[in-house]
Parts: structure tokens; sequence; C-alpha cells
């Protein structure tokens, strides 16, 4: 079975993600639903509550005014008035057991109290007793009404204040459960985002290791499907890199030797013919034994310069890091080619202040020391040479200036270029191969950084580059 793809864990830690809220609104609606039920319950029953001891006190009031009346008059009618509110009233009560949002534990002795109070009036009323006894009861009956009254406003009250208690207490717990579901879904999208982040970096390594020319580092991508695939995708980059690293080498060496032999062999012929081994020459030999010897000697300056142009291009792709002071390193380059200083009668200063960097210190003196060799050749007797160091945000500025005829305009973008001479060239300096400037443009980019040529009034002005952060 296929492991799943990026998108499908993606999905998956969404729909996780999407579960663990949805279960935490679920649970918050399921409150409020039984809250909601609950308040229209009691609703519901308190205003039944209400009617009934309304009407327990209205009855009470008609059974008074009939009982006093038919003590007085005397009329049956009176007394089946009482005995019909009194039966009203009983009937009432007793429908009150269907009440279940309310607790009527507080209120049922009262209840019992009221009616056993209208049965003893009711009583004395048939039974033609003592006047006094029944005024009393009667007072008893209002007064009893009074407690039921009471005792009911407590019940709805107790009620209503559970049910808050209940909210404040459901609140708590819904707003718990929710916290808890955030939680959970921010760890759940951490995890997901550090599992794919570890993919991600260990995908990111081996491609800058591959663009650092790393190439013997064997790439090992873990993951989701995809990733996987695209790191084996590299992997097989890597491999075909070496396989052309590999057949480029070789060319370059069969091309080298093959090149190198039969010149070695037309540099000593012309060699035998210039001293005269084979017999004297006229003027017109000699003037062609020169061109010939010149152009043998050029030849293999241009041989080993296309050598070392590629040489060059192979190892700035493989770094070395560490830590150096940039004024220190140049006041090393300016001791390494004193003597030619010396030579030309030259000052050369070096000046600012930077703060230390990680860098390839081998491959970033050699290009110090081209710019320098530059400078020496083209600047005039006697002139300044500044090397500058300063430190502009997060890049490290090195500057080369002199004093010499420096390059015209339309030169200036192919300066860096392999093999590139400028036109403007000093009197009796041999030319060189032009392949210094390349050298420098290919370390610095291999630092991620630049090198340019900044416009000046007077001479070269030369400016590297090179990033505080790797």
């Amino acid at each position: 079975m296929p492991s799943p793809s990026f998108r499908q864990y993606l999905l998956l830690a969404f729909l996780l993600i999407a579960a663990v809220l949805t279960a935490a609104a679920m649970q918050g609606l399921a409150v409020l639903e039984d809250f909601a039920s609950r308040s229209r319950g009691a609703a519901g029953d308190a205003l039944r509550l209400s009617r009934v001891v309304q009407l327990l006190g209205e009855r009470a009031v008609d059974m008074t005014r009939s009982a006093r009346q038919y003590r007085l008059l005397g009329e049956p009618a009176l007394l089946e008035r009482f005995v019909a509110s009194r039966a009203e009233a009983v009937e009432a009560i007793d429908g009150l057991g269907s009440l279940v949002a309310i607790d009527l534990a507080p209120i049922l002795p009262s209840l019992k109290d009221w009616r056993q109070s209208a049965g003893r009036v009711e009583a004395l009323l048939s039974s033609a007793g003592d006047e006094d006894a029944l005024f009393a009861e009667l007072n008893r009956l209002a007064a009893v009404g009074g407690v039921v009254s009471g005792a009911a406003r407590e019940a709805i009250e107790a009620h209503n204040q559970s049910l808050f208690d209940a909210l404040d207490a459901n609140r708590a717990r819904v707003a718990s459960q929710v916290s808890a579901a955030v939680l959970v879904s921010v760890l759940l999208a951490i995890a997901f985002g550090a599992w794919l982040v570890r993919s991600l970096s260990r995908l990111e390594r081996a491609i800058v290791a591959l663009g650092d020319g790393y190439s013997d580092r064997p790439v090992k991508v873990g993951g989701p499907r995809d990733l996987r695939q695209v790191g084996e995708r590299l992997e097989w980059l890597r491999e075909r890199l070496n396989e052309l690293e590999s057949d480029r080498v070789r060319v370059l060496r069969h091309v080298s030797h093959e090149l190198k032999t039969p010149l070695a062999a037309m540099r000593e012929g012309v060699s035998l013919l210039d001293d005269r081994v084979l017999g004297p020459l006229v003027e017109p030999q000699r003037e062609v034994v020169a061109i010939l010897k010149h152009n043998c000697a050029t030849l293999q300056t241009r041989i080993e310069a296309l050598l070392g142009v590629n040489a060059a291009a192979f190892d700035a792709r493989r770094l070395s890091y560490g830590r150096i002071e940039p004024v220190a390193l140049l006041r090393s380059v300016v001791e390494e080619q004193a003597l030619q200083i010396q030579q030309r009668r030259l000052e050369v200063s070096v000046e600012g202040h930077a703060d230390a960097i990680e860098v390839d210190i081998q491959k970033v003196s050699l290009m110090l020391s081209n710019l320098l060799a530059n400078a020496i050749a083209f600047s005039p007797e006697g002139s300044l040479i500044r090397l500058i160091a300063n430190r502009k945000g997060k890049r490290l500025r090195l500057d080369c200036i002199d004093e010499g005829p420096g390059v015209e305009p339309e030169e200036a973008e192919r300066i860096f270029d392999p093999f590139f001479r400028g036109s403007l060239q000093p009197e009796g300096r041999e030319n060189g191969t032009g392949i210094g400037l390349s050298i420098v443009r290919e370390y610095a980019h291999a630092h991620g950084g630049s090198v340019v040529l900044v416009p000046a009034s007077l001479g070269c002005h030369f400016r590297i580059e090179l990033p505080y952060e790797r």
C-alpha cells in the first residue's frame, strides 16, 4: 500500500483540527440547548405555580365571604358556593404534582396546612359549630395562604438561582473545553508543521549541498511520498552531476595532454632551431623562429589559463569556511606582494574597520591578491593604492582603488569575462591571461556575494561584497 502524499497528510491534519474544534462547538451547542430547555420548562412551571397561588388567594377570599354570609343568612346556596370554591382550590393544588422543573418540597407542608384548614372550615360550617372557632379558622386559612405565596416565591427564586449557577458552571466547562480544543488544534498544527518543516529542511539542505558542489553526500529525504520522490530525483541528479563532472575532468585532462604533448615537441624543435643546433640561420629564418617561439609560449600560456579557469570554476563550489578579521586579511595580502610594491615604488594603504566574518579564507585571499596584483601592474610608479574594509548592513565591503589608466566605460561589463583584456594597457607591460578578474567573480558568487567595477574619475575602483550570514 503506497504511503500518503503531502496533500493527503495536509487534508488529514485539517480534518483532525476541524474535528476537534467541531466537537468543542457541538458540546457548547448541547449545553446551550440544555439550558434553553430547562429555562423553558422552569418558566412554564413558574407560571403555573404563580397561577395556582393566585387562585388559592382568590378562592380563599371567596370561601371566607361565602362562609361569613352562610353563617349570617343560612342559605344553602352560599354553602354550595363555599364547597365549590374549596373543590376548585384543591383541584388546583392536586395539579401541582405534574410540575417537574421546580422543587415543591418546601411548599408541600404549607399546601397541606391550607387543605386541612379549608376542610376544618367546611366542617364547622356543616355542623353549625362555634362561630369564634369558625372565624379563627378563616383567619388561619388566610395566614396559611400568605405562607403558601411566600414559599412559592422562594421556590421560584431558588430554581432561578440554580439555573444561573448551572449556566455559570456550563460556561466555565465550555470555556475550558474550547481552550482545550484550541490548544489541541495548535499542538496538532505545530506537530504537523514541524514534521513537514523537518522534511523540507532536509530537502533544502540537499539542494544547497548540490549547489555548493558537495555532490559526494547521498540525498536522503523522509516525510510524505511527494517529498521522498523529490529526494529520489535529487539523488538521481546528484549521480548525474558526478558523472558529468567526472567526464569534464577526464576531457580536460585528455585535452591538456593531447595539446601539451605536441606543443612540447614544437617548443623543443623551435629551441633547437633557435640554438642553431641544426646549423646557422639566415635573418629571415631567425625571424620565423622568433615568431614560432613567441606563439608557442603564448599557446602554452593560453592552455594553462584555460585549465586554470576550469579548475577555479570547479573549486569555487567547494568552500571551507573560517573566521577572520577583514583588515588583517588585507594586511596579509599586502605583505605577500611587498616585493612587487617596492619595485614599482608604490604606496599601499589599508583602511577601514569591519567585524570578523566567516568565509573561505584561502579563496578570499586569492580574490584580494588578484585585485592587488592588477592594481600594481596598472598603477604608475609612485602612485597610491587603497585597500578599504567596511561593513554595510549585513554585508562586508572590500574596495581596491588605484590610480592607473582605468577601464573604458563600454568595457566595464566585460571586464570580468574570462580571457578579456581591456584596451587601456600600460606601456611596457606584458599582456596577461585575462582570467584573474573572472576568478574573483567566481569566488565572490560562490560566497553569495558580488564584485563590481565602481565608476571612478581616476583609475579603477573594484568592490567586493560578501554576506555576513551564510
